[in-house]
């Protein structure tokens, strides 16, 4: 049976028209190399609008591309810097693309104003593979042991038959 390990990827890039082949590229390598051959084409294709897209709206040509494979779903997501681009006008086309291509996409604002845009592609019924399993870590903590003579709680905690305390009270 073959077993999918969780697989991240991040790429920081100033988009041109050459870069923008270049990332394709990059990105397609990245899922032959997960073993998603079957991905490859929307993924690319989908990332390759939006960043030519980003090309001609947005100002600030800095983006990041990200890819993250869980063994189910591929999410993509590309973030621009850019705070005038306003992607439900500069992007109108390349969003009813992804609305119409990929499983799930979103659009969101980050803390610092810049726009993430992001979609995901599910792996199809015969090619979901479980994750790999994680070995449990080993205990480092030692334990208590047991106590030899096991003491009613009534008596730990009733004062003693000779006017004194309770064992509890001793070890006070």
């Amino acid at each position: 049976m073959k077993t999918a390990v969780p697989c991240y990827y991040h790429l920081d890039v100033e988009v041109s028209p050459e870069r923008v082949r270049q990332v394709k590229r990059i990105l397609a390598a990245h899922l032959r190399y997960w073993n998603l051959e079957n991905l490859v084409e929307p993924v690319c294709g989908a990332a390759e609008m939006l960043l030519r897209a980003i090309d001609e709206h947005a100002s600030d040509k800095n983006v990041s591309t990200e890819m993250w494979w869980n063994g189910q779903h591929l999410i993509t997501a590309v973030g621009g810097n850019d705070h005038g681009l306003r992607p439900d006008q500069d992007l109108r086309g390349c969003l009813e693309h992804l609305a119409a291509t990929s499983d799930g996409w979103g659009c969101c604002a980050t803390d610092t104003g810049a726009k993430v845009i992001w979609f995901s592609q599910r792996a199809r019924a015969g090619e979901r593979v479980p994750l790999v399993a994680s070995a449990p870590l080993p205990i480092t903590q030692e334990g208590l042991e047991v106590p030899r003579e096991m003491l009613p709680v009534a008596r730990l905690a009733a004062p003693g038959a000779a006017g004194g305390n309770g064992l509890l009270e001793e070890a006070r």
